[in-house]
């Protein structure tokens, strides 16, 4: 999920439970492809609840794949004490660390808090958060109701304003 209260960072994962007794822990990746959050360098750590916090740079010692997930070290992380207190910290990188979106592509990060409208000028509320379902992914709009949009550019998504801060689409409001 994206950081809306600081939007130079994207959350990519956040750390899980402690791996071994050596201070290793599992991370949930939020990336396409859980293994893709190696890719990054470097990764920034904040507490999931504490939003006003900085984000402050990981010394990751080693990061690796492990069964279907990953797994990481940090350094002064070592032991499973240590690593049962990192529980629950988010880990994000800087925007700049991601490639420029393709034409016709966003980034979830991108998507969120976006206001939603139909053809019409009908106001939807704001896009919270976007789920994965398989066939297609769903924007999660909050307005004066919860309304899941699959997000399929073209059919039901016919604009995406990022300047704006708008997304256009063809839907009915008592949907």
């Amino acid at each position: 999920m994206a950081e809306r209260d600081d939007p130079a960072y994207i959350t990519v994962g956040c750390i899980g439970a402690p791996f071994g007794v050596q201070g290793w822990v599992k991370v949930h990746s939020y990336t396409e492809s859980p293994e893709n959050i190696l890719g990054y360098d470097p990764w920034y750590l904040r507490a999931a609840n504490k939003p006003d916090a900085p984000w402050r740079i990981a010394a990751v010692e080693d990061a690796r794949d492990h069964g279907k997930g990953v797994i990481a070290k940090f350094e002064g992380c070592d032991d499973r004490d240590a690593a049962v207190l990192m529980r629950g910290i988010d880990i994000a990188i800087h925007r700049d660390q991601l490639p420029p979106a393709e034409a016709g592509e966003y980034y979830w990060a991108d998507l969120m808090g976006l206001r939603v409208v139909t053809l019409d000028g009908t106001d939807l509320g704001v896009v919270d958060h976007l789920m994965e379902t398989g066939a297609n992914d769903v924007l999660v709009v909050m307005g004066e109701r919860e309304r899941l949009i699959p997000f399929v550019m073209g059919v039901i998504v016919r604009e995406v304003d990022l300047d704006a801060g708008l997304i256009r689409v063809d839907w009915q409001a008592d949907y």
